[in-house]
């Protein structure tokens, strides 16, 4: 058992004999008393999304999720394929189930996937990724003292902000729950 208060984006959680994707948590508090923490959840078996609201200190049921080591293999239109190291098996996920987790997958990469009795219901990602700069603004000189930073368009199409002295075909480390910057690799 899990309390609501400690939900967090990605989730899996078992809820009126069904399994639920925490999609968003949203935590209100009063002036006294307790709180409300509001949750947005996708049925994993219907596909419908629902608006729950529960007290914190209420406590739900977490998933117990088995992980198996696949690699990324490609993308063909909105579905993503991976092969699971320990059997080749081949398996496929939809985009709308990958979420933000596309703008940091590269082919031959190394995940997670996440099971439940045998049905796979998404990936889990390395904590930092390396993907090359494809798209950004020259540096000056003379601007790396300031210690600013410049938009800039990576391999998957991920836009962050890089340090003004990273260039094109650069490759930089990239934190896959924050989305920002870490350094270059």
């Amino acid at each position: 058992m899990i309390e609501v208060g400690d939900l967090k984006k990605g989730m899996y959680i078992l809820w009126n004999n069904d399994i639920y994707r925490v999609i968003d948590v949203n935590k209100h508090f009063m002036g006294r008393g307790s709180g409300l923490i509001r949750t947005k959840l996708k049925s994993v078996t219907t596909g419908y999304t629902i608006e729950q609201s529960f007290n914190s200190g209420e406590k739900v049921q977490e998933a117990d999720l088995s992980l198996r080591k696949a690699q990324f293999l490609y993308r063909e239109n909105n579905i993503y394929y991976f092969m699971t190291l320990d059997d080749y098996e081949t398996h496929s996920l939809e985009e709308e189930v990958i979420g933000d987790a596309k703008w940091y997958l590269v082919e031959n990469m190394e995940v997670d996937l996440q099971f439940y009795n045998d049905k796979l219901l998404g990936i889990l990602l390395p904590t930092s990724v390396v993907l090359e700069v494809k798209e950004t603004d020259p540096g000056f000189k003379g601007d790396t003292v300031s210690g600013g930073s410049k938009p800039a368009i990576l391999e998957t199409g991920l836009k962050i902000n890089v340090p003004l002295f990273i260039e094109i075909g650069d490759k930089v480390k990239v934190d896959t729950r924050t989305g920002e910057y870490i350094e270059r690799a």
